[in-house]
């Protein structure tokens, strides 16, 4: 196996976006096929698609696919023009923490308007253009991160990771991962941590997956081992990705990377974030700017999994095609278990929700927190490694001109 055997995440093919269902990785690999914007915003609020670069190329995707069909309808340019801002709004409103998402969604909004006295039938092509350029750039900023980073690796590193920075959080290559990706490459990677990452597991489904698929060695852990690991003089690097980057080097990401930070600092471990330039919002002043989201209880107080069922004999076969052949099959069960079953090829596919927790229980689940910048060592992006003073080195790194190895 090697890297190239990762598929790419998201896409456009025969004039729908597609699009990998994270949401069911590693046991199912479906594909989406996204015939609308409102698809798009489906598969973004269930998770389908993730991680701060890929959901901006989703967003840039959702309204050029809006544009090409429901777009397509429209003969007024004032109108047409109105309708792209709704939706591109609509679409960055269906996750509040990852900045990409607006990112994308302002980028179409933005090129639409500024090439307006193009006329309306030669602007629609060019939007869906402009969300494809985008799409081609997010691969070229992660390898030009994936190589800044490497360089900070000595070699023989043992790397500790969290969540999923890897391909499938970006249209291709990753940032977090891809760094380890390269690094790996060069020879530099002994051994990757990676923690399962409480409670959708992004870890242990997508990040295991993504290096085992690469051929890189890997151990997975829970989230509660990081810091023996680290006390057993296992862990010579944390490497993060990022959802939002403010001004002053604060860090929003998956929730528990703040955790990570403080135990990198108390055994002498640098910290390093990966996230391109576009993550980075010097519009917000600090973390505590950041709006933080909240997502369904039932990541906590239970489990989903996903999977293939292959009978075996005959008997299991005729079973199940009773069970399916209406179509989608929901099994009644007790205390709030929830199954389904469906008809696959010549398999069967199920989703289950099992509960873990009591029943009527209060349940916080923040999907993010926030690492001050006092913790992190550096943040990489394409244009080169961002040093303290962050204030300083971010806005050199989104607003400054050329190839820039080390900033600040």
């Amino acid at each position: 196996m090697a890297l190239h055997d990762i598929p790419p995440t998201i896409w456009w093919e025969d004039g729908t976006v597609r699009m990998i269902d994270q949401s069911r990785l590693p046991l199912v690999g479906d594909l989406l096929v996204c015939n609308s914007y409102e698809g798009v915003c489906v598969a973004i609020s269930g998770m389908a698609v993730r991680g701060a670069p890929a959901l901006g190329v989703a967003a840039a995707l959702g309204v050029a696919l809006w544009s090409e069909t429901e777009g397509a309808e429209i003969e007024d340019f004032r109108f047409y023009l109105d309708e792209l801002d709704r939706i591109a709004d609509e679409i960055a409103a269906m996750r509040p923490t990852a900045v990409n998402l607006k990112w994308g969604a302002e980028l179409m909004k933005r090129f639409a308007r500024d090439n307006a006295d193009v006329g309306l039938d030669a602007l629609r092509p060019l939007v869906l253009e402009e969300a494809l350029r985008i799409r081609a750039e997010d691969e070229e900023r992660n390898r030009a991160l994936g190589a800044h980073g490497a360089a900070l690796l000595e070699s023989g590193s043992r790397v500790l990771t969290h969540c999923n920075a890897g391909s499938l959080a970006t249209a291709y290559f990753g940032t977090a991962l891809g760094v380890i990706f390269t690094a790996h490459e060069q020879g530099k990677i002994a051994q990757v941590w990676v923690d399962e990452t409480r409670p959708v597991l992004q870890g242990a489904r997508l990040t295991a997956w993504e290096l085992r698929m690469a051929g890189v060695p890997f151990k997975l852990i829970t989230d509660s081992m990081a810091a023996s690991v680290m006390r057993s003089g296992w862990v010579d690097a944390v490497i993060v990705g990022a959802d939002r980057i403010a001004a002053n080097g604060d860090v929003a990401n998956k929730i528990g990377t703040y955790g990570l930070a403080v135990l990198a600092r108390e055994h002498g471990i640098p910290f390093l974030v990966a996230a391109p330039s576009s993550t980075v919002d010097l519009t917000l002043a600090s973390g505590d700017d950041i709006v933080i989201e909240e997502r369904d209880e039932r990541e906590v107080t239970g489990m989903t999994v996903s999977g293939v069922i292959e009978p075996q004999t005959s008997i299991e076969s005729r079973a199940l095609d009773m069970l399916t052949e209406a179509g989608p099959y929901a099994l009644g069960m007790t205390k709030g278990h929830q199954m389904q079953f469906v008809r696959k090829g010549g398999a069967y596919q199920f989703d289950a929700w099992m509960r873990i927790a009591p029943p009527s229980i209060e349940v916080y689940n923040p999907a993010f927190d926030v690492t001050p910048a006092e913790y992190v060592t550096a943040i990489i992006t394409e244009r080169g490694v961002a040093r303290p003073d962050f204030a300083a080195s971010l806005a050199e790194a989104c607003c400054g001109t050329g190839a820039l190895h080390e900033l600040g």
